[in-house]
């Protein structure tokens, strides 16, 4: 399995960017696809994650209502659209795969597969 993450880029706050995470290879027909970010000096943290099957989502409290985790089944992409963008939303974002699609999980070592990041910059 490999995910390629894209969409990354320099961005005034309240701005909005959408990332774009492209699955290949032997996923399996339930998995479960998160979007995880590391802003320098951090830990990584959850950020979304939604269920291929059930489409069911979840989102981290920092960006409810501004961020939004969708999936294009037939192209196994997920989108995470990122709105009213915060200079603290700048960080390095990775697209992460579980392929147990159990639930959508918010630990890192549920997710076996990572994409190589993309890197978003919020400046104030």
């Amino acid at each position: 399995v490999q995910l390629q993450a894209s969409g990354g880029g320099l961005v005034q706050a309240g701005g909005s960017l959408r990332l774009s995470c492209a699955a290949s290879g032997r996923t399996g027909s339930s998995y479960v696809m998160g979007w995880f970010r590391q802003a320098p000096g951090k830990e990584r943290e959850f950020v979304a994650g939604i269920d291929k099957r059930s489409g069911n989502s979840r989102h981290a409290d920092s960006v409810k209502d501004r961020f939004f985790i969708s999936r294009d089944d037939n192209k196994r992409t997920v989108y995470l659209q990122m709105n009213s963008l915060k200079p603290e939303d700048t960080a390095r974002y990775y697209c992460a795969l579980d392929m147990s699609g159990r639930y959508v999980s918010r630990g890192q070592s549920d997710y076996e597969y990572w994409g190589q990041g993309t890197l978003v910059t919020v400046s104030s």
